[in-house]
Parts: C-alpha cells; structure tokens; sequence
C-alpha cells in the first residue's frame, strides 16, 4: 500500500509541476510587459528545479540534488543581467 501512495503522490507532484510550466511559458509568450516575461522565466527555472527534485526523489538517488543549485545560480545571473540591461536601456 505505501508504494502505490508514494507512485501517486508522485504523479500527483509532476503533473502540478506541468501545469505550472505550461501557465508559466503561457506568460512568457503573452506577457503584457517585460516584468512579465522575466517574472516568468524566473518560475519556470523554478519548475524545472522542482521537476528534478521529485525526480530524484522518485527514484531515490541524490546525485541530481546539485542540479537545481545550478540552475538557480544561472537564473539568478540572468534576471540581474536582463534587469540591469533594462535599467541602462530605459534611463
């Protein structure tokens, strides 16, 4: 019984964080301004980190627990990057 729950718990878990990223890339492609986009490109880093958590989860090994550091560290850089270019480009 407890395997059946954790198998659904976990398809549970990535479809939400399907959804997510669909409505995520869904405001990256229509966003009104581009607050918007860059709002939306910084969540859909953070789905992309949560796919590969519950991913390592799932198949119960630790090795990918780094990954999202790594992404969150290139997102990071990039939204700076892009607001500062932003910043210099409307002053």
């Amino acid at each position: 019984m407890e395997g059946t729950t954790f198998t659904v718990v976990m398809i549970i878990a990535f479809a939400m964080l399907l959804a997510a990223l669909v409505l995520a890339s869904a405001r990256l492609l229509k966003g009104p301004s581009v607050n918007d986009r860059i709002a939306a490109m910084d969540v859909i880093a953070i789905v992309v980190m949560g796919f590969v958590l519950v991913y390592s989860v799932m198949i119960n090994n630790s090795i990918y627990f780094d990954i999202p550091v790594i992404i969150s560290l290139i997102s990071f850089i990039g939204t700076v990057a892009v607001s500062s270019y932003l910043k210099h480009r409307y002053d």
